[in-house]
């Protein structure tokens, strides 16, 4: 089975050597890795070239986005399953690919989905944020439920049959998508019950009350968009659940070797 890994990089040569050392470093055999660099200007693109030919394909190009080049890789990937890593982020141990491998093999799942850590920028050993993801449950989104998104691995068929990325969506897209794949279209799902990435802290905040009243307008939006209908508090509830994400600490590295 192939798996196309997708790093997506807008002048990220901090840290984009990480990233690509930890996809490189996976135990699973048939990695096909794309990288799509929004035409960086830092030195990114040397970087990424030095790799050679352990990157499968490399596009460097101006995009409208994240998402956009997102898609972009997505519709190169050959690989029977995609999973995505952001430039600035790495997996937790060397095993990520094959212990997901393995439970889609054993499940027959459509896609499966872990759990993230948030780091430091800069001391990656300094615990930022623990997002446990859980065991789903039916009508789960309804109770402000959702996976860590870069932790989600998919097969490349419920890309083809629910669609991409949305691009009239801004924060929310990866919402959206995950809202639309799994409560809309029932896909099956397996959780990996382990941290699979580790994300240096960072991006788009909602801490203020501003960012957050416009994060819950694009939720909502997300379930307009599909047809459907959360609770009265489903949009206020999925924030609170965060809460819990900055007091739990997550177990020790194991690699289920």
């Amino acid at each position: 089975m192939k798996v196309s890994i997708i790093t997506v990089v807008y002048n990220g040569a901090e840290h984009i050597r990480d990233c690509i050392e930890s996809v490189l470093s996976q135990t699973y055999p048939d990695i096909e890795y794309i990288i799509i660099d929004g035409k960086s200007t830092d030195g990114t693109v040397a970087i990424v070239q030095a790799y050679g030919t352990k990157i499968a394909r490399f596009v460097s190009e101006p995009d409208k986005g994240l998402y956009d080049a997102m898609n972009k890789g997505i519709s190169m990937a050959t690989g029977e399953v995609i999973g995505l890593l952001n430039a600035d982020d790495f997996y937790r141990h060397d095993r990520v690919i094959t212990n997901m491998v393995s439970l889609i093999e054993q499940t027959g799942s459509d896609a499966v989905y872990g759990d993230m850590l948030y780091v430091d920028r800069d001391d990656t050993q300094k615990l930022k944020r623990y997002w446990r993801s859980g065991w789903y449950s039916d009508n789960a989104f309804k109770w402000g439920w959702m996976p860590g998104h870069l932790s989600f691995f998919a097969k490349r068929t419920l890309y083809e049959t629910c669609g991409l990325f949305r691009l009239d969506m801004k924060s929310a897209a990866d919402y959206e998508l995950l809202l639309r794949f799994i409560h809309k279209h029932k896909a099956k799902l397996s959780y990996m019950n382990e941290v699979t990435i580790v994300m240096r802290a960072g991006g788009i905040s909602n801490s203020s009350l501003k960012n957050r009243l416009r994060a819950n307008r694009e939720d909502k939006l997300a379930w307009e968009l599909n047809g459907l209908q959360p609770y009265f508090f489903t949009l206020w509830l999925k924030p609170l659940r965060k809460i819990r994400q900055y007091i739990s600490k997550p177990p020790v590295k194991n690699a289920h070797s």
